[in-house]
């Protein structure tokens, strides 16, 4: 058995009403499903689920408001960077280049997510 490429990444907020305009509108996803308790984008390569979780549940610690350790793969991190925040999104700072050649840069959700953009290094 060969396990084939990630199907979908999750997130969670309290709320994904409250969320669907920054998914949708702010970030320019492709929504392919929506309800009141899950959010489905299409991003390429997996799909975004982002789905309702009761706050107050921290059974295995807080599912909303974390690192999420989701990242956004673009060709130019600081032009994606420029773009989105005049958007309204809003970053933990500039785009930093890291020792491995990439560059990220980290934003937060309205439910206090962090994703990232990376630009992967040029090997040229």
């Amino acid at each position: 058995m060969t396990l084939g490429p990630i199907a979908a990444v999750r997130i969670f907020v309290p709320d994904v009403g409250a969320v669907r305009h920054f998914y949708r509108d702010q970030l320019g996803l492709d929504e392919a499903y929506a309800d009141d308790s899950v959010l489905v984008f299409r991003t390429g390569s997996a799909d975004l689920i982002v789905e309702a979780a009761d706050p107050e549940d921290t059974e295995e610690g807080p599912l909303i408001g974390r690192f999420a350790g989701v990242s956004f793969a673009v060709t130019d991190a600081r032009a994606a960077h420029a773009a989105l925040k005049a958007k309204g999104v809003p970053f933990e700072g500039a785009p930093t280049e890291q020792a491995w050649g990439g560059v990220l840069a980290h934003f937060r959700d309205p439910a206090g997510n962090v994703l990232t953009l990376v630009e992967m290094p040029s090997h040229g």
